[in-house]
């Protein structure tokens, strides 16, 4: 039969060690113990193991509750003893350092590895200062321009002093957050919207890097900027429309820009060219005529020498040169009889056809000194017999 079987007798495997004689007054022989008779043995076992009294026939009632008390303590005090020492082990990471306070003030740094530290006097805060940390900043601010602006800040950070990070500020991260938003403000209040929004954000960002370092400095919180970078800097939800209307109208003006100046590019350097070739043109008349003129009065002072040794000569010369010129530049002269009122008209042009063919057709066209000559001759005889024939009409007249 089994221990805990119902039958009138006593079970002798009965592992609570009781018998019917024992339990005749809980209302039958197979019932366990209650608890507090369970916790009775319990804490006599306990006090034999410590070196206690147990609780035998011999012992009285108080005796028996002064040894369970003592039991009681005894293992509360074990309990404490192993508890403290755990307590008072502990590790720090590669990447911590462990800030010991001894009763509330600061003790000293500790580095990576196993410490000990006493139970219920010092406190460790371990301080991670080789990891990078990142808080972000999104805000409307105004511009210099008085424009509203969303923008996105990333600030990442790490540790640098582990004691001014845990003791110097209540909050590091929430302290951090507040600066970023002061320099953010600062430098945006600053800047125009078109910088920021186009080709003024990494500039943007190394102004809010420098003066958020510096407050973190004033403020000793142990932190040392790694990045600053704009994420995302645009105009409000609002007026997002518009405001691309605008950067539109604004692209147009530089793309009308770019066209004239490309204009400009290829017509100045040509009009540069055409007054560069002017300029040396005129530089060149300018030498001609001076070289001309400059030939001219050598020649007159050679035609001079010459005239002082033979003036009829020289005069005759001259006539028949400034003659040649005359006739090469006019295919009509006309010459004034001297005493009449007739006036004779001498068309050299033919009188050049009646000069023979052969004359005509040698050189290159243009009248030469010898046709000249010849031609001179002609008119000088023509002139001649009609100022004859002239003077006889008039004669005959006045007989």
């Amino acid at each position: 039969m089994a221990w805990n079987e119902p039958g009138g007798k006593g079970n002798p495997n009965d592992p609570w060690g009781n018998n019917n004689r024992g339990n005749n007054n809980r209302g039958g022989g197979g019932q366990p113990p209650d608890l507090d008779e369970a916790l009775k043995q319990l804490l006599d076992k306990l006090n034999g193991l410590f070196g206690g009294k147990g609780s035998g026939g011999g012992n009285n009632n108080n005796s028996n509750g002064n040894g369970g008390i003592g039991g009681m303590l005894v293992i509360a005090g074990a309990i404490l003893v192993v508890m403290l020492g755990f307590n008072s082990v502990y590790t720090l990471d590669e990447t911590e350092r462990g800030v010991v306070l001894r009763l509330g003030k600061y003790s000293s740094t500790e580095n990576p590895g196993l410490r000990f530290k006493i139970p219920l006097v010092d406190h460790v805060i371990p301080v991670n200062t080789t990891g990078v940390r990142e808080v972000e900043v999104k805000e409307r601010m105004l511009t210099e321009d008085e424009n509203i602006v969303e923008i996105e800040l990333s600030v990442q950070y790490r540790v640098s002093d582990p004691v001014a990070y845990a003791l110097r500020v209540e909050s590091p991260e929430r302290t951090l957050v507040a600066a970023a938003e002061s320099a953010l403000r600062h430098a945006v209040g600053s800047t125009e919207m078109d910088q920021i929004l186009t080709i003024g954000r990494n500039l943007l960002a190394d102004q809010v890097q420098i003066r958020l370092q510096d407050y973190l400095d004033r403020y000793q919180t142990g932190m040392v900027l790694n990045t600053v970078n704009i994420k995302d800097a645009r105009p409000p939800t609002q007026v997002a429309a518009s405001f691309d209307d605008v950067q539109k109208a604004k692209q147009d003006k530089d793309r009308f820009i770019s066209e004239s100046e490309a204009y400009a590019n290829s017509v100045v350097p040509e009009a540069r060219g055409r007054a560069q070739r002017q300029l040396e043109e005129a530089s060149a008349y300018k030498e001609q005529v001076i070289a001309r003129a400059e030939g001219q009065a050598a020649r007159f002072n050679d035609l001079l020498a010459e005239y002082r040794k033979a003036p009829e000569v020289m005069r005759e010369r001259l006539y028949i040169d400034a003659i040649s010129d005359v006739y090469t530049q006019s295919s009509k002269v006309l010459v004034d009889v001297d005493g009449g009122n007739n006036m004779m008209y001498l068309p050299l042009d033919q009188l050049m056809k009646a000069m023979p063919a052969s004359q005509a057709a040698s050189g290159s066209g243009q009248l030469t000194s010898s046709d000249i000559s010849r031609l001179t001759d002609q008119v000088l005889e023509e002139v001649r017999s009609r100022q004859s024939s002239t003077t006889t009409t008039t004669r005959r007249e006045g007989r």
